[in-house]
């Protein structure tokens, strides 16, 4: 069997582009990868074209370690965002063919099933206003679809520091949030690598009486042992740290790993290379005690790769989702994921291979529009969506 074409379809959503990628092989099997590249869809376009040609075409999509390798060391340059994100959508659209032609889960051909239903928290619930009667109104919105973990970011725009009036209506909100829920629910605190270290601490410290399960990206995440300061400072207060969906390449972890700055590794599947990269990583982390807690900001295809993972990794501990707070076009694109349950869990995902197919016809329905995500605009929560 070998690839015999690669075609990109872009899904656009007011404040996401989706990439899906379609890897189509000479007898006829068809697999699916897919991410958000984010403010980068044209670059990973650009480097589709490029590589399809030039690895792609004619390679077998079984011998996926094979391909891995190859994506990431015969250009020379380093990989970085981009490269990876594209291997990362090859990667996964190679397992879900190699699913298809066996008969079995891609969860399956990684070891198989260690739990029967995997536990999620809810992301971009939250998009309103920065006020706590909204924000208490959202939380129980998502409580109510069966969620019993919640991240967001309470703070505003603001770099390293913030004035005393935000940190103050910060807390607030928090507040809030824990009233409305009350303390079953899990609050997973997310501060997108804005702060300096004192600052970054001094919230924590006003945060932990409200009993969040972590602290996400305290201080920006290329200086590790700034992070390792900071993550020695909160966690005598009980709330471990929880870093990397801006990490790229096992080099980059294996310095987090050796300073032992965090606790929960947040990588993204799409952007460090795909599942069976993403697995490799589980096990390392388990040596240090570390659990995984995989990003995702995607749509279906990119949400169910992850629960594949998920279903086969002994020390995962939950699983992002967007995608019931998004446009109800995107679960269409790729009808298939599996709904979350009462208790605010997925079952295994059903079917060979990832278990979805694509709606092409939607996808062209809804073009690439182009959002721009920054996190220090005004009110960037209402407009481009809270990530």
């Amino acid at each position: 069997m070998k690839i015999s074409r690669v075609t990109p379809l872009v899904l656009g959503t007011p404040w996401r582009d989706l990439t899906f990628v379609k890897v189509e092989t000479d007898e006829g099997l068809v697999g699916y990868g897919e991410a958000r590249a984010l403010n980068r869809t044209e670059s990973l376009l650009g480097y589709l074209k490029e590589t399809t040609p030039r690895h792609l075409l004619g390679s077998d999509p079984m011998r996926i370690e094979a391909l891995v390798h190859k994506l990431s060391r015969n250009d020379f340059g380093r990989p970085g965002e981009v490269v990876m994100t594209g291997i990362a959508v090859i990667e996964m659209a190679c397992w879900d063919i190699m699913g298809k032609a066996l008969g079995l889960p891609v969860y399956a051909l990684l070891g198989g099933a260690v739990r029967d239903r995997i536990k999620a928290y809810a992301n971009g619930w939250y998009k309103v206003e920065r006020t706590p009667d909204e924000f208490q109104q959202a939380a129980r919105t998502a409580v109510a679809r069966g969620y019993r973990a919640l991240k967001f970011d309470p703070f505003g725009p603001g770099f390293y520091e913030l004035e005393r009036s935000e940190r103050l209506r910060s807390v607030a909100l928090v507040e809030a949030v824990r009233d409305a829920v009350g303390p079953d629910v899990e609050l997973l605190i997310e501060m997108h690598g804005r702060f300096s270290p004192p600052t970054a601490i001094a919230l924590a410290r006003d945060l932990a009486r409200f009993d969040p399960g972590w602290f996400e990206e305290p201080v920006p995440p290329e200086n590790l042992r700034t992070l390792k300061k900071v993550a020695d400072a909160i966690r005598p207060l009980g709330v471990p740290v929880a870093v990397g969906e801006r990490m790229h390449t096992p080099h980059e972890f294996a310095e987090l790993l050796e300073l032992q700055a965090a606790d929960v590794l947040q990588v993204d599947i799409t952007h460090y290379g795909g599942l069976l990269n993403t697995k490799k990583l589980a096990g390392w982390a388990d040596a240090y005690y570390l659990q995984m807690a995989p990003h995702n900001v995607g749509g279906p295809v990119s949400t169910v790769a992850a629960l594949h993972l998920a279903a086969c990794t002994t020390n995962f501990r939950i699983q992002e989702n967007f995608n019931d707070f998004d446009e109800p076009y995107v679960l269409d694109a790729a009808p298939g994921l599996p709904a979350l349950d009462t208790d605010g869990c997925f079952p295994l995902p059903q079917g060979p291979g990832l278990g979805l197919e694509v709606d092409e016809a939607l996808i062209a329905e809804h073009p690439q529009q182009t959002a721009h995500f920054n996190l220090f605009a005004d009110n960037w929560q209402k407009r481009e969506g809270a990530r």
